[in-house]
């Protein structure tokens, strides 16, 4: 039977559910030597919900690794991608507090994603994982494709009227539409992701290379450069790969020479990894779209259900206390509100009380806004209820 099947039969309530996953991370915890475990998840169904690399993951994150006291981590990471430049504050606050950082990508870590990837001093896959090209993306008269994309049009177009000494009248109304500025931000984007892989491959992923395994001469610091270089251009190669969403697997990457764990086989690692990500895809299955946790403490973020307008967020929780990020569905006005959680606390400075009847009035509009499923949500994933 499968481990999906095994879960559904068992018809696990929400508690139990994060209870076996936290029984999971702990496990997995012990068969990686005891090494610390951290969780950054988004569903990659809910793309109505903002599960790329954003700012507020930062918080959550610097929350999580505050639980945790170890000298060595694994995160397991799913994401679609997003903000390049977060990903980067994100490394570095990893590694600011860890000498040696795997990265565990059970489904799929895409775009900036797999710029987190390049910084583990090991990345541990199984073949049915995904890395993804890491070519920018920008965004140009409201669309959204690569800035290598973008470049190589442009050299095209060059190509062609310094080849034929006339330019073609359709591309006018592009290069009209074209700033210099524009062009630059597109060669620095490329440049932003091209550099941070080749750092960090450099840095963090071959710090432990010392012999060439084909020679057994030692290996220097220009070699790990060069490698890193290898493989940073072969990733943001959007002409090899042509879509962004294109997926690079284990032996893709090995092709790269790019060493690369196969956790697959080691059958109890494998397992218990399988495990716990076939329990984070159940959770997604209720409203929460983002996961961050430890085998001790978690922060979920989640959508409401049938309301118009952003959802909200839980920005922080605590053992007696939650924090949402609300925004009014009818004029758009952004509000916090404060939930504590079995025992009565000092409002925070800035925050409404959660409402004890559910119902709540925009302070600059009025209009109502109901925060029953938030309410149950809160409730379910704490198992505390919400008083005054």
């Amino acid at each position: 039977m499968g481990h999906y099947s095994e879960y559904m039969d068992r018809q696990l309530s929400f508690s139990a559910l994060s209870a076996e996953r936290k029984n999971l991370l702990s496990n997995i915890s012990r068969l990686r030597g005891g090494r610390d475990i951290l969780v950054y998840a988004a569903d990659l169904d809910k793309g109505n919900a903002p599960i790329q690399i954003n700012y507020d993951d930062i918080l959550a994150i610097k929350d999580q690794l505050a639980n945790l006291n170890g000298s060595e981590v694994d995160l397991i990471l799913e994401t679609p991608g997003g903000s390049g430049e977060v990903a980067e504050d994100i490394v570095r606050l990893i590694h600011g507090k860890y000498q040696e950082v795997g990265i565990i990508i059970p489904g799929w870590a895409k775009s900036a994603g797999t710029i987190m990837a390049m910084s583990a001093t090991e990345i541990l896959m199984e073949p049915t994982s995904a890395l993804g090209p890491i070519d920018a993306q920008i965004t140009w008269q409201g669309k959204h494709f690569s800035a290598d994309a973008l470049i190589e049009g442009l050299e095209k177009i060059k190509e062609e009227t310094v080849k034929t000494g006339i330019l073609n009248k359709a591309y006018i109304p592009i290069l009209q539409g074209i700033s210099p500025g524009e062009i630059q931000s597109a060669e620095n984007a490329l440049k932003f992701s091209k550099v941070l892989v080749t750092d960090w491959l450099a840095n963090y992923k071959f710090k432990n290379w010392l012999v060439h395994s084909s020679t057994g001469q030692p290996v220097t610091t220009e070699d790990r450069k060069n490698r890193a270089n290898e493989i940073a251009e072969i990733l943001c190669n959007h002409r090899q790969w042509l879509t962004h969403g294109r997926s690079i697997m284990v032996d893709d990457l090995k092709k790269m020479r790019l060493l690369v764990t196969d956790y697959s086989s080691n059958p109890a690692l494998s397992d218990a990894i399988r495990r716990y990500y076939t329990l984070l895809r159940m959770t997604f299955s209720t409203n929460i779209y983002k996961v961050y946790e430890t085998p001790t403490s978690q922060i979920y973020r989640f959508s409401v259900v049938g309301q118009p307008g952003p959802p909200p967020q839980v920005l922080a929780s605590k053992p007696d206390v939650a924090f949402m990020e609300i925004e009014c569905v009818r004029c758009k006005f952004k509000f916090s509100i404060q939930a504590n959680l079995g025992k009565s606390q000092p409002l925070k400075e800035g925050h409404f009380p959660f409402p004890i009847n559910n119902k709540l009035q925009c302070p600059s509009c009025g209009q109502e806004l109901d925060l029953s499923l938030p309410r149950r949500q809160i409730e379910s994933q704490s198992r505390k209820t919400i008083v005054p």
